[in-house]
């Protein structure tokens, strides 16, 4: 019983405090307990064969299968209409880097079908507050809404305005009035939508903006309230209130950086509780212990957490180390993270030796890109739209979110594949609501850097139709993401309601000279890999 004691002193020996050094009571043997000692270093993070094993087990079990598309190392034949097209998108380029720009526009059009989605295509009215431009229809609506405000009836109030945003989607009060009174009748996720709703129309306007922010304070949504203070401060640099969002967007980070770390105490005690469980059970005591590194590496942050697994994740797979291919993919990667809205990470972008289609992103902002991701996709622009999807996650903390739930350590061991070999890497499993938020935010990064905005939709176009010409399975990168069709919808929704231009930069010819020399770096790679087998 002595050894079981002193499990759940271990366990329950955890002080933690705001900073990041905790102070930790470790066990000198089985029979005798140690003074509580401050860690000041950064921990290793080491993983047991328990671990080790459970991960070999999912990694077996959420292996997506190969198919025939995706077995070469060189970039899919085009047809003759798609060769026409990469011209002409050619000499766009060209062009838009000369400076001619209508010229180039006019022929990018010319390359790209319109969006079966059709929403927005025409300018939206300019927002107004002044009650006297109001549509006859729309006047009626307000005088509607300000009796009902006099005489305090709550139907007399909120139907008049649910029609009068409806009818007046420029009005500005409109909104304002109508998420306050459902707040005011304590629809407060309600009230949240439509300020979510008017943003998205008009995106800069900054009193709508303040609204939404203060509505996802109230409801403790610190991530989400920083980020659309940081957008704003990024997007809007002239603004005269861009230095007070960007002022909002550190102190709602460090809000939310204060949550995680209370929610991390109880899910550190959790999983201590649970490890002398386990060890009761079982006989394992290597549950308490695995609980405490978990959580001495976790309460230093999300890039502590995404430097360390990238670190174990580079010795694990076999990297391309090439200096030109690297400069290419952290040039275009450099771009997006400067309006990604996360500016305490530290971005890094690393080429996997894979020939298969497949990208990940750690917490902190450390993106992986399999080899034939960059093969695979027609476009400096489409690569970016890649990497975009994948820093959105990164910004909104869902590879975070993943590593916090359950099991810690069994999440982050999730992220290596163990066994050395890439084509064991594991696609991480977001929900749809997490693949619905980065498409959103990786459409403005992309948008906002300059590229194409419909790079990913356009990469995810042509991994569609490859997937309906080939019997085999889907693509790796796509096996754990929501329907195809109902992504590419909600992009081009998102595209044409954000008013992003999709009649810009693409990037075919550079990437064309950077994708022949990552199939011949891959070739060889492959080839040595056989004579080692041999």
């Amino acid at each position: 019983m002595k050894l079981f004691g002193n499990s759940l002193l271990i366990s329950l020996g955890i002080l933690l405090s705001d900073g990041a050094s905790i102070v930790l009571a470790e066990a000198a043997s089985q029979e005798t307990m140690v003074m509580p000692a401050t860690i000041q270093e950064s921990p290793t993070f080491e993983f047991t064969q328990a671990d080790n094993d459970q991960v070999e087990e999912t990694t077996e079990t959420n292996q997506p299968p190969t198919s025939e598309a995706e077995d070469s190392a060189e970039p899919p034949e085009l047809t003759p209409a798609e060769i026409t097209r990469q011209q002409k998108l050619i000499e766009a380029d060209r062009l838009y880097l000369r400076g001619q720009i209508s010229a180039a526009e006019q022929l990018y059009r010319e390359a790209k079908n319109p969006f079966e989605v059709e929403l927005l295509t025409e300018d939206k009215p300019e927002p107004f507050d002044d009650p006297t431009k109001l549509s006859p229809v729309g006047a009626v609506y307000w005088r509607e809404f300000q009796g009902g405000q006099k005489r305090q009836l709550e139907t007399a109030i909120l139907v008049p305005l649910q029609f009068l945003v409806e009818q007046e989607p420029a009005f500005i009060p409109g909104h304002l009035h109508y998420a306050q009174a459902l707040k005011d009748y304590e629809q407060e996720e309600a009230a949240l939508g439509v300020l979510e709703r008017a943003s998205s129309l008009y995106p800069n306007h900054s009193e709508l903006l303040k609204a939404k922010i203060a509505a996802q304070v109230e409801a403790q949504q610190w991530l989400e309230a920083s980020l659309a203070a940081r957008q704003f401060a990024l997007f809007n640099l002239n603004h005269p209130q861009s230095e007070e969002f960007a002022t909002l967007a550190d102190e709602y980070l460090e809000q939310h950086q204060s949550q995680l770390r209370s929610e991390l105490r109880g899910n550190a005690i959790t999983n201590g509780i649970l490890g002398v469980v386990g060890f009761v059970l079982t006989g394992n005591i290597g549950g308490p212990f695995s609980a405490i590194q978990t959580t001495r590496l976790m309460l230093m942050g999300e890039s502590a957490v995404g430097k360390q697994i990238a670190d174990e994740a580079k010795e694990q797979l076999p990297m391309l180390e090439d200096e030109e291919v690297l400069a290419y993919l952290q040039e275009v990667g450099n771009k997006l993270a400067l309006v990604a809205g996360r500016d305490e990470f530290e971005y890094e972008f690393y080429v996997v030796m894979d020939d298969r289609l497949n990208a990940f992103a750690l917490p902190g902002g450390k993106i992986f890109v399999n080899a034939g991701a960059i093969l695979k996709t027609n476009s400096e622009a489409e690569l970016a739209g890649l990497l975009a999807h994948e820093l959105a996650h990164a910004v909104l903390s869902h590879g975070f979110q993943l590593v916090m739930r359950g099991n810690l350590i069994a999440n982050i061991g999730q992220y290596i594949p163990y066994g050395g070999t890439a084509t064991n890497l594991i696609v991480l499993d977001y929900s749809r609501d997490m693949e619905r938020q980065a498409d959103a935010i990786g459409s403005r990064i992309l948008a906002s850097s300059g590229y194409a905005a419909d790079g990913l939709h356009n990469l995810m176009m042509t991994l569609a139709q490859q997937e309906q010409e080939s019997s085999g399975p889907v693509f790796a990168w796509l096996s754990t993401h929501p329907d195809t069709n109902e992504r590419l919808g909600n992009l081009e929704t998102i595209i044409e309601r954000n008013g992003y231009n999709r009649y810009t930069y693409e990037g075919v010819e550079r990437h064309l000279a950077i994708q022949e020399r990552v199939a011949q770096l891959l070739d060889e790679y492959e080839q040595s890999q056989e004579e080692e087998e041999n």
